[in-house]
């Protein structure tokens, strides 16, 4: 047994008066006592002073394939099998050393996160293998171009049969993909609607990669359970009408807004190009995604990491702070990255709070991010299953 104590603390969902003290076995929590409780005779304490104790973060929208290069996506169809492994074992390292102990994949090239990367050292993953995407649509060099109503059941069918966690659906195009439009849907109502039935009909979520304003209808109308990006695009920039985002939150859709951007990294051709059509700027996005969290929709935080520079794993902590920008309380917004975003992926039976029986995923950062969210950048230690993560050279 291994105990972690610390004088102020988060457990997922509120903060916990005066600390706590974490018990670990085998990998799991097994106790959570107030800070000043009695450690059992002979077990080992790490106690940092000046840190918080809060669960280990939840990135909910994650590419393990990407290695945060300039061509990060486009080079995949070149990369051999070894090559992909380790960038995702790369990949995993730097998001544990952030303090990610679990990731959502949503989207891999070959299946390779779905194959061959879900267990092991690197943080607890829950993998949607090559997302379906339309004939030459957005990432179609992930393997998952698929065209018509049976093609698509068939496709999800494939995804449940090889074990995937998560059924992902591009809806619109992607800036990433030149050759797509971010304005333009991708796939027609009736497909939509079959990838929700068939998905449900085998027990598995899907969630919806989608800018335009017309494909976040669409995929609202399909019962999706998660909008990733829902970004409301227009022609004239973004626009949620608020009757949307009222259907988005009694539907109890997740949204995961994928903020968090590397300020010292220029955006990306292409998205400099989109950002030039709409006029479309940071602030009016972080504008836009206010206007979701005050209509009540279910905000879970994703940094869409891996695909750029701007987009590098582990960018999550500023995720965070982008979220508390638009106006979400910082409870809300650890919540966005810890509980919440745990059950939105599926894994609120395993992580994303302090509670005895869930995995030992632990974050020990210096500050306090319930007064301070930049705190969450100071990681001074991070436990995945019970392990402690050593820190990156």
């Amino acid at each position: 047994m291994h105990a972690y104590r610390a004088d102020a603390a988060y457990d997922g969902e509120r903060r916990l008066p005066g600390g706590a003290l974490v018990l670990v076995e085998d990998g799991r929590i097994v106790g959570v006592e107030p800070a000043a409780a009695a450690v059992p005779d002979g077990c080992p304490v790490t106690s940092l002073p000046g840190t918080t104790l809060l669960p280990g973060l939840v990135d909910a929208h994650a590419h393990l394939c990407g290695d945060s290069g300039p061509r990060a996506l486009d080079q995949l169809p070149e990369l051999s099998d070894d090559q992909l492994d380790a960038t995702i074992r790369t990949a995993g390292a730097h998001q544990l050393a952030a303090g990610v102990t679990a990731v959502r994949d949503l989207g891999d090239a070959r299946w390779a996160v779905v194959d061959r990367h879900r267990e092991g050292s690197g943080p607890t993953v829950v993998a949607s293998g090559p997302p379906l995407t339309s004939v030459q649509g957005h990432c179609w060099f992930m393997g998952g171009e698929v065209s018509g109503v049976d093609a698509v059941r068939r496709a999800v069918r494939e995804r449940y049969e090889r074990g995937a966690d998560v059924v992902k659906v591009m809806a619109s195009g992607g800036a990433m993909t030149t050759t797509t439009d971010v304005l333009a849907c991708q796939f027609t109502s009736e497909e939509l609607r079959a990838a929700c039935d068939e998905a449900h009909r085998w027990g598995l979520p899907v969630t919806a990669h989608a800018h335009a304003l017309a494909a976040v209808e669409q995929v609202v109308d399909a019962g999706v359970d998660g909008i990733e990006h829902c970004s409301c695009f227009t022609a004239a920039g973004f626009r949620t009408p608020p009757q949307l985002a009222e259907r988005i939150a009694a539907a109890g859709i997740a949204v995961c807004p994928t903020l968090g951007r590397n300020l010292d990294a220029p955006p990306p051709p292409q998205v400099l190009a989109v950002m030039a059509r709409t006029g479309m700027t940071w602030e009016a996005r972080l504008a836009q995604v206010a206007e979701l969290h005050r209509a009540g929709v279910t905000l879970v935080s994703g940094g869409d990491s891996g695909i750029s520079p701007g987009k590098p794993h582990g960018v999550m902590p500023v995720a965070v702070s982008d979220l508390v920008q638009c106006g979400v309380p910082p409870s809300a917004a650890l919540a966005s990255a810890t509980s919440a975003a745990a059950d939105a992926c599926g894994l609120g039976h395993r992580t994303g709070r302090l509670r005895a029986g869930l995995d030992a995923d632990l974050l020990l950062v210096t500050g306090d991010p319930m007064l301070d969210v930049d705190a969450l950048r100071a990681v001074a230690l991070v436990v995945s299953r019970g392990r402690h993560v050593p820190p990156e050279p």
